[in-house]
């Protein structure tokens, strides 16, 4: 049991390192361009797409969490399909006949 919690904890700890270290690239490709450099793109998506990847990982696990403990907002929550009832006749035609 505890082996388990800690390769999750690893597993959250590497997305969200990912995250900080494309935060850390696009902050120094803007300081980077207000000296006088030139904008690096490839360098700022790069950043951008670490840090977006590992914030929707961590945010997607922590609603995943919630969603499993019942702590998430009603109207957050999955809508279930509502079942027909039995006492309700179905409209399909079953003898294969067309009307």
């Amino acid at each position: 049991m505890i082996y388990q919690r800690m390769m999750a904890i690893v597993l959250i700890c590497i997305p969200g390192a990912a995250g900080v270290y494309g935060w850390n690239l696009m902050k120094n490709v803007i300081f980077q361009a207000f000296a006088g450099d030139g904008f690096a793109w490839l360098p700022f998506l790069g950043g951008l797409i670490l840090f977006l990847g590992g914030l929707f990982f961590i945010g997607g696990f922590l609603f995943y969490r919630d969603l499993k403990k019942d702590q998430v907002q009603p109207m957050l929550r999955p809508r279930r399909k509502k079942r027909m009832s039995k006492a309700q006749p179905s409209h399909q035609n079953t003898d294969g006949d067309s009307p």
